[in-house]
């Protein structure tokens, strides 16, 4: 079992930055696809970023959602089994609960879906002012 906590979330400026994390237990972090997700109230919980895993020789591939590329970084240190969003420029509009989860086995085709992630954390509050 799989279990996922976040943290870092908080209120920034616009143009600000912050980092979250997502501590994971479990000995199989490494091979795991991790995700971020976010959910804006009263609109569905989106893909941000993911960090996929695709073997032994490249290990991970990083993809990110539009809305964030160029702003947000994806890292993981599995060391310490964790899970990082960088965040930077942020804008009001991402604002949002932010999501770590958590995929044994996934595909390019599934790895922006909600449905493709088994384990879910609870969320940490991201809050960007104008």
């Amino acid at each position: 079992q799989v279990q996922l906590v976040e943290s870092g979330g908080g209120l920034v400026q616009a143009g600000g930055s912050l980092r979250l994390s997502c501590a994971a237990s479990g000995r199989t972090f490494s091979t795991y696809t991790m995700g971020w997700f976010r959910q804006a109230l009263g609109k569905e919980r989106e893909f941000v970023a993911t960090s996929r895993w695709i073997g032994f020789s490249t290990y991970y591939a990083d993809s990110y959602a539009d809305s964030v590329k160029g702003r947000f970084t994806i890292s993981r240190d599995n060391a310490k089994n964790t899970l990082y969003l960088q965040m930077s420029s942020l804008k009001p509009e991402d604002t949002a609960v932010y999501y770590c989860a958590a995929a044994p086995s996934i595909t390019a085709a599934t790895m922006r879906s909600t449905h493709a992630y088994e384990h879910w954390g609870q969320g940490t509050q991201v809050t960007v002012s104008s």
